[in-house]
């Protein structure tokens, strides 16, 4: 199984990885992305079977790459890991195709329980 981790925040990567790894998905291949465009160039490099992203992020940001997707007909499953939290953008994200928000600081449980749902 292949992540994408996308997060401005290289610490934060490293953090996602780890928790997603004690959260049972060890085997898992990880690539990471600083941003909504490194992510698109990551995906042209091979398409992951899940993608995790931050919502605030220069150049590109989360959400705003949720929907070029979208828009581009691009099928990947996705969720947020991110502090943005909001009725709101809990439903911009869904609208976008979002499968899950998992809210930081999170549990490797919560991980385990947002990517479940994902690679169901």
């Amino acid at each position: 199984m292949k992540i994408l981790v996308v997060d401005d925040s290289k610490v934060m990567r490293s953090i996602i990885i780890r928790t997603i790894k004690h959260a049972g998905y060890a085997d898992a291949v990880f690539a990471e992305a600083g941003n909504g465009i490194e992510a698109l160039k990551a995906m042209r490099e091979g398409q992951p079977d899940v993608m995790l992203l931050d919502w605030n992020m220069p150049d590109l940001n989360g959400i705003d790459l949720a929907e070029k997707l979208k828009g581009a007909g691009i099928k990947v499953k996705f969720g947020f890991v991110t502090t943005e939290t909001s009725d709101a953008m809990r439903q911009r994200a869904m609208e976008a195709g979002a499968l899950f928000l998992v809210a930081k600081p999170f549990t490797p449980e919560g991980m385990q329980a947002a990517l479940a749902k994902a690679l169901a």
